[in-house]
């Protein structure tokens, strides 16, 4: 408990935490906590099951309930007015994917095709001269100077916009003419208007390149000027004279100095919002699938148990389930919400969910949204946050995923995302060294035991074509043999739980009615009373009811078998899962690390089996493949595809970049060395004596150690006596 609250955990929350069996932190826990207290954006990137959930959950439970305290008893003195911050960059009357550090005098842009822009929050008018500098801090193409509120904020492309560009051209107008010379990376660009004289003009490194650009009278009696920055891939930093400038011109006054100036009514690093309503969460939470979105919105309210005055409303959206039952909870009032995308969009569409008082974007498996194709879905909700509320609060974002170290989930942060920090405790995708696992390949040429008479899995029916070939004979073969591997692995291992994984929903009904065929199905209230092959399946066909009952008796040890699509791969924790088979490997490489890690959570030892077909196997996805008829499609010999699982197994050992250990249909898996013995499903164990032993191990280092620090005060003491002679 003392561990969380030293990182600004509350003590209701700790508490909580304690409670759950929570003594320390994990490393992502403790790096992503103080972070998001903090206030800023986080990229989260650990492994499965190193407690991402928590890392965000936890802040974010804390930061509601004391927005919520602060709404109900305001704190003396605090103004939920709009304060404008003089001289700094607005973070608003800004281009979309212009982001600007919390200070306002450092902005950003990673978009490659497209300008963006941005204004100052105060401008100059009237009489006098005014100066301010610009630094490059990074490789890209940039443009800075003057603009009146009525100028686009690509600057330079209109009447009202007067820009020096990084490749030595002056522009307004959409004129660009040479002027100065080129400037880069740690150029520092000073920028001036003189409105007694109505010119404007720029210098690099304090190499004054004379006037630039002369003012129309009627302009500078209208308008207000000010500062203005457009970016292209690219990031530079202010100084508008709070701190010494490093150039500053003979004669001229720093911006920030300035007597005539004004506010920018575009300034919008503040939206005066009204009272928040019942509809309008604080925090939102997306999240790729169901099953996983109850399970964070569970962990939630694990959190927020011990927290009242004011309680925390926590509320689930997604499909499957009445919208009416939904939208009642909503009217209720809802502070954070947790939903799939698609239900939350209908929802958003007809006005039953507002976002303009979100403090809180969290997009959790980052990457499982965007190949759901919810990229535009995701840039959608995000334009309708503020990015900053009327009390100074800033939207913040976390994004995290096992495998964050996608292109496409980089592309996201560079464009939503405001100067994230990246926790990253893994680099590339890579398996926790509490999970073992292993390959056995299955190949009916060498082994005829598919030959054997007695129950067999019943396939997906797709081999016995008219043109019937040599390749579907060995598919079939090939299926029916992995039904006995299966079977064999579960014995062979004494597997008394696990999560088994296959490619299509037809197979998983079909290992469900093979096991069941193994061992009669019958109704258990703990696992030492269930048959050895009791089963429950999980996948899209069946409705929310069964998925849902049919994960908690899995939960709760009333079966000994979860059977499953890649529906459960990401996120789905069940404490102590010591087994998993792949009766299939998935055709993305980064679902294995999702798959295996379902088991090794929470420090526990899990062993992952995989069984890998030597030759090609031929799949029907009941019309996925089907240009035409789409689900409707019941064409079991043309809508089918061939998967090449040896191909698969080598991309993911690349992936990896390490060898699979490979066992044989007796499923001889090696003990690790270093425990000497493994108990799945349990803590690792130390088989040495103890303490003692480690004490023994580290005796040499401390002696030398000892040793060393000896030496280096006989040298300290020798040199202050030479001194003193």
């Amino acid at each position: 408990m003392a561990a969380f609250e030293e990182m600004g955990v509350l003590p209701e929350i700790s508490k909580a935490v304690e409670e759950m069996g929570w003594n320390l932190p994990t490393d992502v826990q403790a790096e992503a906590i103080p972070l998001i207290l903090g206030g800023g954006d986080v990229l989260m990137a650990a492994e499965t099951g190193s407690g991402k959930t928590g890392a965000f959950c936890l802040p974010i439970a804390q930061i509601v309930w004391e927005t919520l305290r602060d709404e109900r008893e305001p704190k003396k003195g605090h103004a939920h007015s709009a304060a404008v911050r003089p001289w700094v960059l607005s973070s608003k009357d800004r281009s979309e994917n212009l982001a600007v550090t919390p200070d306002g005098l450092r902005c950003q842009s990673r978009e490659q095709k497209v300008w963006q822009g941005s204004r100052a929050t105060t401008g100059v008018y009237g009489s006098g001269r005014y100066y301010f500098e610009a630094t490059v801090m990074d490789e890209g193409l940039c443009r800075v100077g003057w603009s009146t509120e009525a100028a686009k904020l690509d600057l330079g492309t209109d009447m009202y916009g007067f820009g020096f560009g990084g490749t030595g051209k002056k522009s307004n107008n959409s004129q660009f003419d040479n002027y100065g010379t080129a400037f880069g990376k740690n150029d520092i660009i000073g920028c001036w208007i003189d409105f007694d004289n109505l010119t404007i003009g720029f210098s690099k490194n304090g190499e004054d390149f004379g006037v630039a650009f002369k003012i129309s009278g009627h302009i500078v009696k209208s308008s207000t000027f000010f500062p203005a920055v457009v970016l292209k891939n690219a990031e530079m930093s202010f100084n508008f004279g709070t701190s010494p400038l490093k150039h500053l011109k003979s004669g001229f006054t720093p911006a920030s100095q300035a007597k005539s100036c004004r506010d920018n009514s575009n300034e919008s690093g503040v939206v005066k919002l009204a009272k928040r309503q019942n509809h309008e969460p604080l925090a939102l939470v997306l999240e790729p699938s169901r099953e996983l979105a109850e399970q964070t919105k569970r962990q939630l309210e694990l959190f927020t148990k011990k927290l009242a005055s004011p309680s925390i409303s926590t509320v689930l959206v997604v499909g499957g389930y009445s919208p009416k039952a939904q939208l009642d909870e909503i009217n209720c009032g809802v502070d954070i919400l947790v939903a799939t995308p698609g239900r939350l969009e209908d929802f958003i569409m007809n006005g039953q969910v507002g976002l303009s008082h979100c403090r809180f974007f969290v997009l959790d498996e980052a990457d499982g949204l965007l190949k759901q194709g919810q990229a535009r879905n995701l840039d959608n909700m995000h334009t309708q946050i503020p990015k900053m509320t009327s009390d100074g609060r800033r939207l913040q974002m976390i994004v995290c995923s096992a495998t964050l170290h996608d292109f496409d989930v980089k592309k996201l942060a560079d464009r939503l995302m405001h100067f994230p920090t990246w926790v990253d405790l893994k680099g590339e995708d890579s398996v926790p060294d509490t999970v073992h696992h292993v390959v056995v390949k299955v190949d009916p040429k060498t082994d005829q035991s598919w030959q054997n008479s007695g129950p067999h899995i019943t396939t997906d029916g797709v081999h016995y074509a008219k043109n019937n070939n040599e390749d579907e004979i060995w598919s079939e073969r090939v299926k029916t043999l992995k039904g006995l591997y299966c079977v064999n692995a579960i014995e062979s291992l004494k597997m008394n739980r696990a999560i088994i994984f296959c490619r299509t929903k037809l197979d998983c009904d079909n290992l469900e009615n093979y096991l069941n065929l193994r061992g009669k199905k019958a109704p258990s209230d703990n696992l030492s009373k269930a048959p050895p092959f009791s089963c429950v399946c999980l996948h899209s066909d069946r409705n929310a009811e069964e998925r849902n009952s049919n994960l908690q008796a899995f939960k709760d040890e009333k079966v000994r078998f979860l059977i499953c699509t890649d529906v459960a791969a990401r996120g789905i924790d069940i404490r102590g899962l010591p087994f998993m088979i792949n009766m299939t490997l998935p055709d993305d490489k980064t679902n294995y690390v999702h798959r295996i890690g379902r088991v090794g959570r929470a420090e526990r030892m899990g062993l992952a089996v995989s069984l890998v077909a030597t030759c090609r196997e031929k799949v029907w996805f009941h019309g996925q493949w089907c240009k035409k008829r789409g689900k409707n499609c019941y064409d079991t010999n043309k809508c089918c595809i061939w998967q090449d699982e040896m191909q698969y197994l080598g991309d993911i050992e690349d992936h990896l970049k390490l060898t699979i250990p490979q066992v044989d249909k007796e499923m001889n898996v090696p003990m690790n060395e270093f425990d000497g013995k493994v108990t799945y499903g349990e803590k690792r164990v130390n088989k040495g004596t103890g303490y003692k032993d480690h004490v023994a191990m580290m005796a040499p280092a401390v002696q030398e150690l000892a040793y060393l620090e000896r030496q280096a005060q006989i040298m300290f003491l020798n040199s202050h006596k030479v001194k003193a002679k």
